[in-house]
């Protein structure tokens, strides 16, 4: 079981803090956890693209994918790739501005209240065996730690941001990380 230390930092994840994210409004308590899909440059694995975007390092001249992404300034709290490891780039406290312009059960500005986990993968891809194996140890640890994220509190980016966004796409299965939870 993962230990979340006092300043909201998994101890068993690797740490590379993310300068994308900021304090939460007051009184914002966590309630939700929204499952993200991303792969860089699309559809492709491994490269650690991923952890230079959320950390404002992203090459533009890496990729033609790139050019359009190295002015975004986004994060996640967690990353869980391929083979299960996870990084962290922002303590759970705090604000990851993962989810942009959103809403869940009429109230908008999910980053408030949420807390983010991307996975290596894509709409098309199945997600890996070890990937879900993390997602739903770490989802149950998160909801022990923040009891108002309740199984029906899971969501993905699409249900958040509907017709803007679809991952994790159809290739997340759902009944299988339900089942797991």
């Amino acid at each position: 079981m993962p230990n979340v230390i006092d300043n909201g930092w998994l101890t068993s994840a690797c740490h590379r803090p993310s300068p994308n994210c900021d304090e939460r409004p007051k009184d914002s308590a966590i309630n939700l956890l929204v499952i993200h899909g991303i792969s860089l440059p699309p559809g492709e694995f491994g490269e650690g693209w991923i952890e230079d975007l959320f950390c404002n390092q992203l090459d533009p001249e890496a990729h033609p994918a790139f050019a359009e992404l190295s002015e975004l300034q986004v994060s996640a709290h967690l990353l869980i790739r391929r083979d299960g490891s996870v990084v962290q780039f922002v303590p759970f406290a705090k604000r990851a501005w993962h989810a942009g312009k959103s809403a869940f059960a009429g109230r908008e500005r999910c980053n408030d209240y949420s807390i983010g986990i991307e996975l290596e993968g894509t709409d098309e891809c199945p997600y890996a065996a070890a990937q879900y194996r993390v997602l739903a140890r770490l989802a149950r640890h998160l909801m022990e730690c923040y009891p108002a994220i309740t199984p029906q509190r899971i969501v993905g980016h699409s249900d958040v941001a509907p017709g803007r966004k679809t991952d994790p796409g159809p290739s997340f299965d759902w009944p299988l990380f339900r089942s797991m939870l």
